[in-house]
């Protein structure tokens, strides 16, 4: 039997949050890992820790161009990836007040935009790698109903589920992260499972566990959505479309597109 090699990973979004530490915990196992964050800085810190195994690849993953170029940059590198974490985006808490179209734009940008972009991108990578499988980690922005997001609705579902047959014919699993349960209630007297007090990096690993089964979906009931996908820690970190006083009262970031 030949040895097996590291897997070769791309995840986006590691900056903070459940990114940064599903980094550190790929990172953990042998594996190589492409990291792909708004922040250089988050990224190079990953590379001096991790000599050897870590392939910095930041960008703004809502520029289409620039998404190609970091897909030609694993390409050089590996030629090929094994498995793909798309969590770039952003998690808007508007406390129930309606969204307006620029937060919108936003969203839809930062979140399915991006996360389109990456699929294309990667799709090729996966087809050529081993055991290939395609993850997707939803933000509250994008998958929890408009009663709760009112910008966000299912469009990080539509979007995988529209990209899963074409996967599937290529041989490449595909994986949806998302805040909640695993299913609706099935009566009136049903109630949900109490909430988990995770950390972001419990919820990491609860993540990486449940993948190793390949399900079509994983639930993260969590208390607090905020500990996986934090407020930025300065408005140096704030996209250009949001300003500094929006991302003061209500707009963290999602390890950033």
């Amino acid at each position: 039997m030949g040895l097996r090699l590291p897997r070769r990973y791309w995840l986006t979004g590691a900056g903070n949050g459940i990114g940064a530490s599903l980094a550190e915990a790929i990172l953990e196992t042998g594996a190589y890992l492409a990291v792909s964050s708004r922040s250089t800085r988050s990224c190079e810190t990953l590379s001096v820790r991790y000599p050897g195994q870590v392939l910095a690849v930041p960008g703004n993953l809502t520029d289409s161009r620039a998404v190609r170029e970091i897909g030609e940059q694993i390409t050089r590198q590996w030629g090929a990836l094994d498995q793909v974490i798309v969590n770039a985006g952003t998690a808007e808490y508007v406390d129930g007040q309606p969204a307006d179209h620029t937060l919108i734009e936003h969203i839809v940008r930062s979140n399915l935009l991006a996360a389109s972009f990456c699929i294309e991108v990667a799709t090729p990578l996966l087809r050529a790698g081993t055991e290939p499988h395609l993850v997707g980690i939803a933000s509250p922005a994008t998958y929890l109903p408009p009663s709760q997001t009112e910008a966000g609705g299912n469009g990080i579902r539509h979007l995988f589920e529209s990209a899963r047959a074409d996967l599937a014919r290529a041989g490449v699993d595909a994986t949806l992260v998302h805040p909640g349960y695993d299913g609706p209630l099935q009566g009136a007297e049903d109630s949900f499972p109490t909430p988990a007090h995770w950390s972001a990096d419990e919820a990491a690993q609860h993540v990486l566990n449940q993948l190793v089964e390949r399900p079509r979906e994983v639930a993260l009931p969590i208390v607090s959505m905020t500990t996986l996908w934090p407020l930025p820690s300065s408005t140096e970190t704030v996209p250009p479309d949001i300003d500094s006083c929006q991302a003061k009262n209500g707009y963290p970031i999602k390890g950033q597109p």
